[in-house]
């Protein structure tokens, strides 16, 4: 008897514990607030993307837009700013080029790395770009 008693005590407080956890969980605003800065910083990425290439209309894959047969992208905080990664082509025969660009806390670029070989000659009349072959 003091057995089914403890049981159903220890069932009560471990239910009380969990529903207090998942409570906090639900109400708290971080996560949120995360979420909307990361959108802000790849929505601003993708118009610094096409604003640096100006090579016109581009397909981009990125953690708002995700296709994982292209690859993965990501979106990172770092120390003053952001790190945007991802993929973009110029058209449907064109083959996916990965991007990496790094955005300061204003969402304001500070470098763009891709690889795609017909941009060479553009890294070196736009100081934050680099390209890889």
């Amino acid at each position: 008897m003091n057995h089914q008693i403890g049981r159903y005590i220890f069932g009560f407080g471990v239910g009380l514990l969990l529903a207090f956890f998942a409570y906090r969980w639900i109400v708290d605003p971080d996560p949120r607030v995360e979420r909307l800065q990361q959108e802000a910083a790849v929505i601003a990425g993708r118009q610094l993307l096409h604003d640096t290439l100006n090579v016109g209309q581009i397909e981009i894959v990125d953690t708002l837009a995700p296709l994982r047969k292209v690859g993965k992208s990501y979106v990172f905080r770092v120390d003053d700013g952001w790190e945007v990664s991802g993929y973009y082509r110029r058209g449907p025969n064109d083959l996916w080029h990965p991007f990496l660009l790094t955005l300061d806390d204003n969402l304001l670029l500070l470098h763009l790395k891709v690889s795609d070989s017909a941009l060479l000659s553009r890294a070196s009349k736009h100081p934050n770009l680099e390209v890889l072959p």
